[in-house]
C-alpha cells in the first residue's frame, strides 16, 4: 500500500488495541502501544531510501528483505526494544504484540497489490503479488479516515475500528471475487492464454490487462466485467546477439528484468549508438507504456548510458540519459 495508507492503518491497530483490557487498563501501554502500531506499520517501508541511490537498487530492493519473515519477526523487536525504555510501566508483552500485528500488517496487505512483496523469504525470492487491490485504494484509505474522525468526536475508537476492519475483509473478498470473474472473461476470450495478469486501478471496475499466450502478448482494459484488447504483440524469445547480450549486464536492465514478468523489447540502430529497449506491459496508460529499460551502447557493444523506471514522453527520457550520461 502507499504512505499515507500505512499511517492511517497505523493510528487505527493503535485505536483498535483499545479493545484490549491491558492496553486500556494502564496509560503507559496505551501511550506506548500507540506510537509502536504508528511505527510498526512503517518500518518495513524503510527500504523506500534506496531510491535516492537509483532507480536500480530501489527496483531489486523494495518490499525485499525488509518484507520478509526474517523481517516481520524483527522488527517489532527493535521497535519495542527503543521505546520500552521510555515507558518501562508498560507491559512488555502486549506491546510486542500489537507492535508485531501491525509490521505483520503491513507487510500482508502489500501482498494484495499488483507490485506485491518477497515476504517468503529466505525460502523463496519469488515475489508474491495477488494484484486485487491498488497501491492506493480510495475506499480503504476513506474508511480509515472516517474511523480517525468518528474517534476525534468522541466515538469508541475499537469498536469503530473492529467494525470498520470487518467491513474491510469483505471488501478483500468482493475484490477477489472480481479479480477472478475478470480472469475467466479473458480466458474465455482467449482460451490459449498461458498467463492473465491483471493490475487494479483506482476505480473500483477498471483492470489493466496483460495477457500472454505462447505465441503473444495482449495488452487492453476491463470494464465492468467487459474486456477490451488494445495492443498485440508477437511474443519473441530474447535472441542472442551481441547488442542484448550487453545490454542484459546492465545494473538497470537486470533490475527492469527481475521485476518485470511480462515486456517486449526493441533494438533501434540510431547515428552513432543502438539502443535496446525493454518494455513492461503491464502499466499501459493513455496508449503510452510509461515502465521501461533503456540502455544505450556504442557500435563496440559497450554500455554508455542506462536508465530504469517510470517516463512519460520521450523527451524526458532522452533527459534523463543525458544527465546520466554527463
Amino acid at each position: 500500500m502507499d504512505t499515507g495508507t500505512h499511517v492511517v492503518m497505523g493510528f487505527a491497530l493503535g485505536g483498535l488495541a483499545t479493545l484490549d483490557p491491558v492496553v486500556a487498563g494502564s496509560q503507559a501501554t496505551t501511550i506506548s502501544v500507540m506510537v509502536a502500531t504508528l511505527v510498526g506499520s512503517q518500518a518495513p517501508d524503510i527500504d523506500t531510501v534506496l531510491k535516492l541511490k537509483n532507480n536500480a537498487v530501489y527496483i531489486r530492493n523494495h518490499r525485499g528483505i525488509t518484507h520478509s519473515i526474517p523481517a516481520v519477526l524483527l522488527w517489532p523487536l527493535l521497535i519495542v526494544a527503543v521505546i520500552y525504555p521510555f515507558f518501562p510501566e508498560a507491559s512488555l508483552l502486549h506491546l510486542w504484540l500489537w507492535t508485531f500485528l501491525a509490521v505483520f500488517l503491513h507487510v500482508f496487505v502489500d501482498i494484495f497489490n499488483a507490485y506485491g512483496t518477497q515476504a517468503l523469504r529466505p525460502f523463496s525470492s519469488k515475489w508474491v503479488a495477488l494484484g486485487f487491490i491498488n497501491t492506493f485504494d480510495p475506499i480503504i484509505f476513506t474508511l480509515h479516515v472516517i474511523g480517525l474522525f468518528l474517534w476525534v468526536f468522541g466515538a469508541d475508537p475499537g469498536y469503530t475500528f473492529l467494525a470498520i476492519y470487518i467491513i474491510l475483509v469483505s471488501y478483500y473478498v468482493l475484490r477477489y471475487l472480481a479479480q477472478r470473474k475478470v480472469k475467466r472473461k479473458i480466458t474465455e476470450m482467449i482460451p490459449d492464454a498461458t498467463s492473465v495478469i491483471l493490475s487494479p486501478t483506482m476505480r473500483y471496475n477498471h483492470w489493466r490487462v496483460a495477457v500472454m499466450t505462447n505465441e503473444s502478448f495482449y495488452v487492453g482494459r476491463a470494464h465492468n466485467y467487459q474486456i477490451e484488447i488494445y495492443d498485440e504483440y508477437e511474443r519473441i524469445p530474447i535472441p542472442i546477439t551481441p547488442a542484448l547480450t550487453a545490454a542484459q549486464k546492465d545494473k538497470n536492465l537486470s533490475a527492469f528484468l527481475s521485476f518485470s514478468p511480462v515486456y517486449r523489447w526493441e533494438v533501434q540502430e540510431m547515428e552513432d549508438q543502438i539502443q535496446v529497449r525493454f518494455i513492461d506491459l503491464r502499466y499501459r496508460s493513455n496508449g503510452h507504456y510509461p515502465f521501461v529499460a533503456v540502455v544505450h551502447l556504442d557500435q563496440d557493444y559497450q554500455i554508455i548510458t542506462s536508465y530504469t523506471g517510470w517516463i512519460f514522453s520521450e523527451e524526458k527520457l532522452r533527459k534523463k540519459l543525458d544527465i546520466l550520461t554527463n
